[in-house]
């Protein structure tokens, strides 16, 4: 549909002769030759983008653009003035207009300039669109559950979210640490600034702290230009250090800096910068067994649980598996074009007894694979994966046999390598990738190929 333009100008001449440039630039146009007839259009249609002259009889182009941002804050405004009415263009300026030009108007700096407005306003309006729907994201009313566990969760992270503490997570993976941490930050008055997310797993130990903490140019071989870090480019928001229990521990202490001080410094450089965030951290490990062996400083383990939140393991709230699996159905179901509404009474007892050992996040594979592969509105037991079964025998057998923690991991690896990666069975055992490195070369056991 053509952008609608509005041309406010009491000399005829030019007024005619803008309008046929943009008609023939597709724009659709209305035109006025005062400001108070072009007041009662602007009343009665909407327009992307209004061109006046300020000089026009009775009120002035620069009272039209008060007016017209009082009827709609967002009107884009540009302003024609003559040359020597520069003081005025400037006031109009102050007053909201986009941009001025000024007598003789040529005609392709007035449609670059028209074509620039329309592209910010555009923007803008993306912009806004986005972060309205981040924050619809993660609302609380879209954490799905209605088990106590979920309810008091939510309960205590509406508690904090507005406070300055920092919050530290716990809990298995796939249990929604990320989910929870952007509710935290979305749900308060950071909600305008940045969140940063940073898994530090998954990035190597000789990049983190460049990558944290930015780098000035020649600081190492490579670096050709100085880069901003992940620290500052949270300034005034919140950073989200996921596996914070696999942080080395020369950068424990730096973070520990970062922390009381509320500066960073950049790898190579002499001057810190000041930064305000907070600090929401999470890991699957026993952080405080971690302090008490020396592998996590004390000091630092102070600072990032001011406030602690347990996530629930899906098998702890078996009551919200079928309400999460209807609702990973519909949202599979409406991105893939399917139609697909019904969990089977069998393969519904198959999602509520089994043990979830990778939790939120491997109920939302096995919905979507069944979604995917299912030919009718229904999911039955044939499209759940065949190792469910499985696995719910060796928990039950492992119980029975009362396996050593030793022959467990064991058996565990052996049976679930073939669904999850390095990174996600060490995490469902509690372990780092390194330990489940060296189990396997302990015993035997080949890794996994991807």
């Amino acid at each position: 549909m053509a952008e609608r333009l509005l041309i406010v100008e009491d000399e005829e001449t030019l007024r005619e002769s803008l309008k046929r440039v943009f008609l023939r630039e597709g724009f659709e146009i209305d035109v006025a030759n005062t400001a108070e007839s072009a007041l009662k259009i602007i009343e009665e249609r909407s327009y992307e983008l209004i061109i006046t002259d300020i000089i026009l009889p009775g009120i002035n182009g620069i009272e039209l653009l008060k007016k017209s941002r009082e009827l709609s804050p967002d009107q884009t405004v540009i302003i024609i003035t003559a040359y020597g009415s520069l003081e005025t263009a400037v006031e109009a300026l102050r007053a909201g207009a986009y941009d001025y030009i000024v007598k003789p108007i040529i005609h392709d700096e007035i449609i670059r300039i028209v074509r620039n407005a329309l592209r910010e306003k555009s923007l803008r309006r993306e912009n806004l669109l986005l972060k309205k729907q981040i924050e619809g994201r993660y609302d609380f009313v879209r954490i799905v559950g209605q088990s106590a566990a979920i309810t008091s969760l939510i309960n205590e992270v509406k508690k904090i979210s507005d406070s300055k503490s920092n919050v530290l997570l716990l809990g298995e993976t796939g249990t929604g640490k990320e989910l929870f941490a952007r509710a935290v930050h979305y749900n308060s008055s950071r909600r305008e600034r940045p969140f940063v997310p940073i898994n530090c797993s998954a990035i190597p130990e000789n990049l983190l702290e460049s990558e944290l903490f930015g780098y000035m140019k020649g600081a190492f071989t490579g670096a050709v230009a100085s880069k901003r870090g992940l620290f500052a480019e949270a300034d005034g928001g919140t950073v989200f250090l996921d596996e914070i229990g696999d942080l080395d521990q020369s950068l424990q202490s730096k973070l520990l800096r970062v922390i009381d001080d509320h500066e960073v410094r950049p790898v190579g450089g002499i001057q810190s910068r000041k930064i305000d965030l907070r600090c929401i951290t999470a890991t699957n490990r026993d952080i405080s067994k971690m302090v008490k062996e020396g592998l996590f400083r004390e000091d630092l383990y102070y600072r990032i649980n001011v406030v602690t939140l347990k996530m629930p393991p899906l098998r702890e709230r078996k009551e919200d598996v079928i309400i999460l699996a209807k609702h990973f159905m519909e949202k599979f179901s409406n991105e893939i074009g399917k139609h697909v509404r019904i969990i089977d009474d069998a393969a519904m007892k198959l999602l509520t007894d089994y043990f979830w050992p990778g939790n939120v996040r491997e109920l939302q594979n096995i919905v979507e694979r069944a979604v995917l592969i299912t030919d009718s509105n229904t999911i039955f037991p044939e499209h759940l994966p065949d190792s469910m079964k499985t696995a719910d025998s060796f928990i039950t057998d492992s119980i029975e046999r009362v396996l050593s923690i030793e022959d467990y991991t064991k058996e565990f690896i052996l049976l679930y390598q073939e669904r999850y990666n390095e990174q996600q069975l060490a995490g469902m055992l509690g372990i780092t990738r390194k330990a489940l490195w060296e189990k396997r070369k302990r015993w035997g056991l080949p890794r996994k190929l991807s």
